[in-house]
């Protein structure tokens, strides 16, 4: 297969100045929820970007859980290769793929964790699997095999039963944008770009090349 050969024309859908919202959150709310009517398969997958201490950027898909007007949400292991990183350089970008759109969210900005009392109360709606797993894994850790983990499934459930608590490396994490960009393909590769800034705390809109 030549790869150079692959290539496809992006004609399904525009972005305009006119027709977009004044407010990046209302944009990526219109954009959200027509990905979820469009039934992506996953449509709430988002690639997390962050920084080394040696200064090396690395990513990882995580799932966003929640956003409003303080930030993008989404839970972690704190203990991780990215809590570790964030707690370094507490900086992040995210970035939405939505295919089937040919559309593609940017989002840049300062992270922090969220409070305990919102951790506790999400990681209460987690299926009980879900919530174990989370005292099983030691994320990004090197692990003898599968079967570490299987037996600190084990081990938490023994412990816990059913009710196993929010362990205290595992929480929320928000990011407060700064900068969106909503890039919409377009035929010939003159895509339109739209990127938000923020300058003294109102939002700026500007249209950027392809």
């Amino acid at each position: 297969m030549d790869l150079a050969q692959l290539r496809k024309s992006y004609e399904r859908d525009e972005l305009d100045e006119s027709a977009s919202a004044a407010d990046p959150l209302q944009q990526f709310q219109r954009w959200f929820d027509q990905a979820l009517s469009a039934q992506l398969p996953e449509p709430n997958a988002m690639t997390l970007a962050t920084v080394g201490a040696d200064g090396r950027p690395s990513t990882r898909v995580v799932l966003i859980k929640g956003f409003d007007a303080r930030g993008i949400v989404w839970y972690s292991n704190y203990e991780s290769r990215k809590g570790r990183e964030l707690a370094l350089h507490p900086w992040a970008a995210l970035q939405f793929h939505w295919v089937e759109l040919e559309r593609v969210v940017r989002i840049e900005g300062p992270v922090e964790r969220t409070d305990a009392a919102e951790s506790d109360a999400y990681f209460a709606t987690r299926p009980l699997d879900s919530r174990l797993g989370a005292w099983a894994s030691p994320q990004s850790e090197v692990i003898a095999s599968r079967a570490v983990l299987v037996a600190g499934a084990a081990k938490a459930a023994a412990r816990w039963a059913l009710h196993p608590p929010r362990p205290p490396h595992w929480g929320g994490y928000r990011l407060q944008p700064q900068a969106w960009e909503f890039w919409q393909g377009r035929k010939s590769r003159l895509h339109d770009r739209l990127r938000y800034r923020l300058e003294s705390g109102a939002w700026m809109r500007e249209r950027l090349a392809p």
